[in-house]
């Protein structure tokens, strides 16, 4: 049903992941379908590395840690913008095309007020995208 799963993560944040790494994983291992964790860097150096190679690095770690975790196939796919802030959303977009994801399963939070307003990552990727989407809460 499903053979490639694309999960946006937010390194800064892993403690939130985990419910939705963990859907991805038995999904992944259901359909042998693979998974490629993606995420926004900009090019200024930040705490996830001096340079864009260092945040790929990071994100490469941490697929290896899922791929030794769920025993599935887990690829780092880093996306730069030049505003993560401002770009994230539609950076996403454009990782769903660029790595052929035929679903993605992305964490969320209990959206609040502020989500009334202006949509979520998660939010706008539901609504837009061409493939399925699995909001995890």
């Amino acid at each position: 049903m499903f053979s490639k799963i694309m999960v946006p993560v937010d390194l800064v944040h892993k403690e939130t992941l985990q419910k939705a790494l963990d859907v991805a994983g038995d999904i992944a291992k259901l359909y042998g379908a693979s998974i490629d964790v993606v995420s926004v860097g900009g090019e200024l150096p930040n705490q996830l590395g001096h340079t864009p190679r260092e945040f790929g690095d990071q994100l490469q770690g941490f697929a290896d840690e899922l791929r030794e975790k769920y025993g599935v196939t887990v690829k780092a796919d880093p996306l730069m913008a030049h505003d993560p802030a401002v770009e994230t959303t539609s950076e996403l977009m454009k990782g769903i095309e660029k790595i052929g994801a035929d679903l993605v399963i992305m964490a969320s939070h209990e959206p609040g007020f502020f989500e009334h307003i202006f949509s979520s990552h998660g939010g706008y990727i539901a609504q837009h995208a061409k493939v399925s989407v699995f909001v995890v809460r």
